[in-house]
Formats: structure tokens, sequence, C-alpha cells
């Protein structure tokens, strides 16, 4: 345990509660805004189920499309999430799907296999490379530029037939898991059946689980300590680095409404590589009998964390008993001590990456024109020191005139410090990962998953996740061992909040994490559509 970590998390915690009261003053007193009542019932439905509807000439794409178009519009209003729209282009792309359906040139069997998401409406994350759309990551030095060509999972959606309809806003740099707007509310609130989407640390499953959705993060690597890219390809994301680490942290995945769309769209992301992950053995093919489970609802005890919201260890403990009880699997409490250690373990590969792009931009630098400045220890002379003062952005942040987020100053401060660690310390927590992922991936085998808080709490008010980063633990420690996981939302809290729990299998095993995560949406219900204005609308 590091004492200094452990300190900045208390002041975090003393921060949190001064805080809070006055938050929700200045929040009892606000006008909630929430977006307007789904009446079109298209919007409601699975992308599998409008795949097959308008491969069948049942529907017509370009009335999904205009639909989930309109829907768009209604809760932008409210919320600001799309950053670029490419409305005209999805619609003559969704009329011609329907010429290509008329024309009966393709029997329904052969869509399905070619095409499987054919004519379906899908939005993207805006740090995935959409070519010709915004790509500035939410970062103001970046602005204006686009995306020269789509990133290697982007381009495996579009070739299934999907059609993007805007791109949407994700933190700077996705050095957050909140940010001026809110990105996964496209989701939840019937803007979008599927986003593509990435993960780094938690923002696949953390946005997920505030908006009452599923996420899931894939399994990174092909081959144990080989450099090959991973099942779903990382290509045309940004931010990137050269450090090949960063290639095991981050992964680009599905967010999607209802569990059925997982899978597919999983396989269609993995593209060849779908086969290795066994993705075609449907739920019921998951031999129950066989799977065992592992559950822990919290990290283990400590003064300074995050402590673990009753509801949410309520949940794990129902789950589990759900699946001992309804499909005879056994289940047992994980001993997984080495979690009391995750933000250690995390941070000590986070934060010793290499090659990572400096938020700090110089403009006057000809060399940096359309870049950002590359935080590394084998960065040229110069670039460092000609780069903003990191210390008088924070300052200006405060008080709302830097061009940066705090949350990503933020990140560069504590990278600078080492995150508070020793650097002598380093190599043994690194070791400490690598030892806990041999055990766990042991312990999990090929027919074991591991319930476990997604996040310790339901969603914050906007900008308290500047007090409560270290609940961030509980997601970002599985990118550091390299699980899949899946995020499953299991109803709403007592404040109305949604809530769930993540599926964690070991290492290639993602067909486990959809199979349960499939059968606890039929016990528990899953997405939960969000309350809504009384205005008219879409």
């Amino acid at each position: 345990m590091e004492f200094l970590i452990r300190l900045f998390g208390a002041v975090q915690l003393l921060l949190h509660w001064i805080i809070t009261p006055f938050i929700s003053l200045w929040v009892r007193n606000k006008v909630i805004r929430r977006p307007p009542p789904i009446k079109n019932p298209l919007l409601e439905r699975s992308a599998t189920y409008l795949a097959r509807k308008i491969r069948s000439g049942e529907l017509r794409s370009e009335d999904v499309v205009m639909s989930f178009i309109e829907r768009v519009n209604a809760v932008n209003a409210y919320y600001n999430t799309v950053v670029q729209d490419r409305f005209p282009a999805a619609l003559k792309e969704a009329r011609d799907v329907d010429e290509l359906i008329a024309s009966k040139t393709k029997t329904v069997e052969q869509l399905e296999f070619e095409t499987p998401f054919l004519g379906v409406p899908v939005t993207i994350k805006e740090s995935c490379a959409l070519k010709g759309m915004s790509h500035c990551v939410g970062s103001i030095p970046r602005i204006g530029i686009k995306a020269d060509a789509d990133g290697g999972a982007v381009r495996a959606v579009r070739k299934s037939g999907a059609i993007p309809i805007a791109v949407t806003n994700t933190p700077e740099l996705c050095l957050s898991y909140e940010t001026n707007n809110l990105v996964t509310v496209m989701v939840s609130s019937g803007s979008s059946v599927i986003s593509v989407s990435s993960d780094i640390a938690g923002s696949i499953r953390i946005p997920a689980m505030f908006n009452g959705v599923f996420g899931h993060k894939p399994t990174p690597e092909k081959q144990k300590c080989v450099r090959i890219p991973g099942y779903v390809p990382i290509t045309g994301h940004f931010p990137n680095a050269t450090d090949p680490a960063f290639e095991k942290l981050l992964v680009v995945g599905p967010i999607t409404r209802y569990s059925e769309d997982l899978r597919p769209m999983l396989k269609v992301m993995a593209g060849d590589s779908a086969s290795k992950l066994r993705l075609d053995e449907k739920v019921r093919k998951v031999d129950m009998s066989k799977l065992k489970v592992f559950f822990m609802d919290d990290a283990g005890y400590s003064l300074v964390a995050v402590s673990v919201e009753q509801e949410i260890k309520n949940l794990i403990h129902k789950a589990a008993k759900c699946l001992n009880n309804k499909y005879g699997v056994p289940v047992e409490p994980g001993n997984f001590k080495e979690m009391e250690e995750s933000v250690e373990m995390s941070c000590a590969v986070y934060f010793s990456l290499e090659g990572i792009p400096h938020i700090l931009k110089n403009d006057s630098n000809p060399k940096l024109a359309n870049a950002l400045v590359v935080l590394s220890s084998t960065a040229e002379d110069g670039e460092i020191e000609e780069s903003a003062n990191i210390y008088v952005e924070l300052l200006k942040s405060l008080f709302g005139f830097s061009r940066y987020s705090m949350h990503a100053i933020s990140f560069y401060l504590l990278q600078n410090v080492n995150a508070f660690m020793s650097k002598d310390k380093i190599p043994m927590y690194k070791k400490q990962v690598l030892d806990f992922k041999k055990k766990l991936t042991e312990v999990l085998g090929d027919n074991g998953v591991f319930l476990y808080p997604t996040h310790p709490t339901s969603a914050y008010y906007h900008g308290q996740s500047f007090t409560r980063t270290a609940g961030i633990m509980y997601s970002m420690i599985f990118n550091v061992l390299g699980l899949p996981s899946t995020h499953v939302p299991m109803g709403l809290n007592k404040k109305g909040l949604p809530i769930g729990i993540q599926v964690v299998a070991g290492p290639h095993q993602d067909r486990l994490c959809l199979a349960v995560a499939e059968i606890l949406e039929q016990e528990f219900g899953g997405w939960v559509p969000p309350p809504s204005s009384s205005s008219s609308s879409s």
C-alpha cells in the first residue's frame, strides 16, 4: 500500500464531504432537464430485431434511420451530445439499402451472412475514427481535425451494413469518464441502438453503468506475451501511444441497449478473429452446469476508498443467488486479497506508459502542428519545455480560463509525480499485476466468471466525479489484467438511478461474460427507459 496515494484519496473524500452539500443545494433549485418521452416503437427495438425486419422487407431502412435521426435531434437539444452528424449521407445509404433489398439480387440468408446489421443506424464515439468526421476527441487544440479513414473497428461495423449517423462527444482525450455533455445517454435515451466505443480504464463500462445499458470490454490480446493486435482492432483510435503496453490496455467494444446485440456486434468487430472467441456459441449452449461463479462485493476495507453502495452490493449477492438457485451453478466468494491494491497496481502500469500524447500543445512550434506534444523520456530536447505550463493551466482551469479540462490537466500532473509512487516500487507492482493475472486466470479457467462492482456508486452530480476518481479502481484493474468484462444493468436504485454489476471472465472467454449477461437481463430486466419530460416528441 502506498501512503501518499491513500492520502490523496483521503483528501478527495474530504473535498467530497465538503462540496456535496453545496452541490445538493444547487441541484435542488435547478430545473432537471429530461429528454422527451420515447413514442416511436422502433426506438425501443434491438439492433438484431431491426436488422431482421429490414432484411425481410418488413421495415424500410430509410424509415428506421429517419426515426433515430429525429430522436437524436430531440435529445441533442437537451444534452448536446453530438459532435458532428452525417444525416444526409446516412439517409442516402439507407435508401441504397432499401433498393438492394427490393432488387432481390441476394437472398435474406445471404444478406444476414454478409451484412448482419444491414440498414441499422449506429453512433460512433469521437475517439474512434469515422472517415471525414470530427476527430478532435474533446480537445480544443485539435478542433478541425477530421479522420482521414475509418478506424479498424468502425470499418468492420460499416462492412456489416450498419449506418453511422453521428459521432458523439468524449471527455478530453478520453482522460475521464465525465464530459461537459453526456455521451452514453444516446443509447440509454433511445437515440442510438448501438455505439462503437473505447475503454482504457472503464470508458465503456462506467458510462454503461451510469446510463443503465450494456457495455462489453473485449479481451485485448490474442496471444500471451506477444505484441499481436487484439481481437477488435484499435487502429484509428486517438489517443494512442508508442508504448506496446498501451495496446494491452485500450480496447474498442460495443455499448448496446440489449444483451442480444452484444454477441453479434462483437463478432462483427472481431472479424476473422471471432471464431477464436467461440462467439457462435449461443447462451443455451454454454453448459450452465459446468459454469462456476465467484463474487466479491467490494475490493476490501479502506478508510479512504470510495465505498460501494449497499444496493450495488446487494445486486452482486442477488445475481450469485439467482445463478445458484435457478441454474444450479456453484457459487463461492472470491478470495482475491490482491484487489485491495488495485489502485497501486493500476497506477504503476498507467503512469509509467511512454509516448502518451500530451495535452499542452505549442501552436508556435511547426513540428507540433496539428498534434500534441509527446511526453516521453525519449522526447526531443525542448518539446516539453516549450509546452504550456501545466501548473499555470491548472490555476486557470479553476476559474474557467484554461483551454484544457481539469480532468486532463490532473492526469498529467499525476503522471509528473508518478501518481505519488516511488519509481523504485513500480517494478514490484508490475510483477504483482502479472502474478495476480496468472492466479485469476487459473482460478477462472475456461468456465468461470467473476461478479464484481462495475463502479462503487451510481451516477454523480455533474462535476462531482473529480472527488471520486478512486472509484475507477473497480474497472481499470481489468484493463491492467487484460480480462474481458461486461457491464450488466440490473434496475434502478432508490434514487431512481441505474445500477448494475460487471461480469468478468478469463482471457479469451468473452462468450461467458455475454452468456451470463443475457441470463441476468432475463432475470432482472436490463435496460429501463429513462424518465422523460411531459413535452411531446419522437
